[in-house]
């Protein structure tokens, strides 16, 4: 097309003076510009402003103008060095800024998808022709795919949290993906809350004599307390999300203020320790709710009310200190889950854009939930031992007969009685939840964010 006009009357297919979302998305496809539906969609969203149905001349060229300003933007964010070109150490170092550590190999990748010319970098000419019709913004939302985000949720409170940039923290874009992470966490954990109850009845009751396995264990909650019992805990589960979620975000920021010098990047290492703090901050602020869901999970039926009778019922029975009991433990596997979370994904992220990157290093949603999955799994498996333990202590003074032992005490008692095996009870549904409620969570958030408005365009 030799100008935005000659483009304008390609896409005006049946030449009515205006062009409709159908015939905006098939041009654009025809063109070889976008590959997907829904990206025509939402740049034709974008570009009609008076919100007809329909995007005339005018809209089309102020789409263009200020979608223009911002690739330049993006690009000087980029050019260093302004030589007016861009080079595989620049993206990387773009990268980094948004904790994303790739190689300068993995960088020309990047390059190679935008690359007209073969010389293995980018001008101003070869980048806006690329990313024209890329409804990306800025360069943060071009090369962002790869964050690990804590928009999926799966039950667990040990994950990292999420990175914002000052654009979104000015603009409070930052508490609005955070609302729609909550919202996705309430779904999600409301969903596999039965598979939850059961880990934690397998981990409080299971032994070599009590082999309770799925089904018996559905079968038990059932017949004791009907199937409203499977929900029995998620009410505390679902409350604590909101303050969790606030506690850790505003001390991830403090302890990344701490660890880095002001305008230094923040690393995979930095965010890691910032990330581990920030969730054993949270973990001490929320402890009593985790204790209290531990309780009304493996309690029978009308044993409690309800939320505040068994705050109640510890308090009077017990002290103060039994709102705390099994904390050690739970700190300690803050440190497993995350490292190995981290690392994993880091692993599974590199051997994408190694092996598989040919054009794009957009890897799709698919594999940006399969690597999620797989390496908080990863992250369970290492911290799962001493999530156990932490969930027995919780429950010891509610077992009649059964000793009081700290955390040490109960490693040798369950290592001498059960085997190694007994530090994995219970690990199968958890297991069994993790992709149902990585699904659920991420359809959940994507809605939440439209609805919100944050939704990336």
């Amino acid at each position: 097309m030799d100008d935005f006009e000659d483009l304008y009357n390609y896409l005006d297919s049946d030449s009515d003076g205006t062009v409709n979302i159908k015939e905006f998305q098939e041009g654009l496809e025809d063109l070889g510009v976008t590959q997907s539906m829904e990206r025509g969609k939402k740049i034709f969203n974008t570009g009609d402003t008076n919100k007809d149905g329909m995007l005339d001349f005018e809209e089309f060229m102020k789409y263009l103008k200020d979608h223009e300003k911002k690739m330049k933007l993006a690009f000087k964010s980029l050019d260093k060095n302004n030589d007016g070109k861009i080079e595989a150490l620049e993206i990387v170092d773009a990268l980094k800024t948004l904790g994303i550590d790739i190689s300068e190999n993995q960088a020309q990748l990047i390059l190679q998808s935008i690359d007209v010319d073969g010389t293995m970098t980018v001008d101003w000419d070869e980048w806006r022709n690329h990313f024209l019709f890329n409804p990306a913004a800025d360069i943060e939302e071009i090369i962002r795919f790869w964050k690990h985000s804590t928009g999926i949720d799966i039950g667990d409170s040990l994950t990292i949290p999420d990175e914002f940039t000052k654009e979104e923290k000015l603009s409070g874009q930052w508490w609005r993906q955070l609302l729609a992470g909550g919202v996705a966490g309430a779904v999600s954990r409301t969903s596999t809350a039965p598979l939850d109850r059961l880990k934690v009845m397998m981990q409080v009751h299971g032994s070599k004599s009590n082999k309770m396995n799925l089904a018996g264990g559905f079968q038990q909650m059932v017949k004791e307390g009907g199937i409203r019992s499977l929900w029995r805990g998620n009410g505390t589960n679902v409350i604590k999300i909101a303050p969790e979620t606030a506690v850790k975000f505003w001390a991830y920021e403090q302890y990344k203020k701490l660890l880095t010098e002001e305008g230094q990047q923040v690393g995979t290492v930095e965010r890691f320790i910032s990330g581990s703090m920030a969730g054993a901050t949270a973990q001490t602020f929320i402890y009593p709710m985790e204790v209290i869901k531990t309780r009304l999970a493996v309690s029978k039926t009308g044993q409690y009310s309800g939320i505040f009778d068994c705050a109640k019922k510890i308090l009077k029975h017990e002290s103060l200190g039994a709102f705390y009991k099994g904390y050690v433990p739970n700190l300690l596997g803050i440190i497993p889950y995350a490292g190995i979370d981290l690392a994993v994904y880091e692993l599974l992220k590199k051997h994408w854009l190694d092996n598989f990157a040919k054009d794009t290093v957009n890897p799709g949603v698919v594999v940006l939930l399969g690597c999620g999955a797989l390496s908080s799994t990863c992250g369970q498996l290492a911290s799962y031992p001493l999530a156990l333990v932490r969930t027995r202590m919780q429950a010891q003074a509610m077992l009649e007969g059964t000793p009081q032992l700290n955390m040490v005490g109960l490693f040798r008692r369950i290592l001498a009685k059960e085997g190694v095996r007994g530090l994995y009870r219970g690990i199968t549904p958890n297991f069994m939840k993790v992709l149902p409620a990585v699904g659920i969570s991420y359809v959940v958030y994507e809605n939440m964010k439209q609805t919100l408005g944050i939704a990336q365009k």
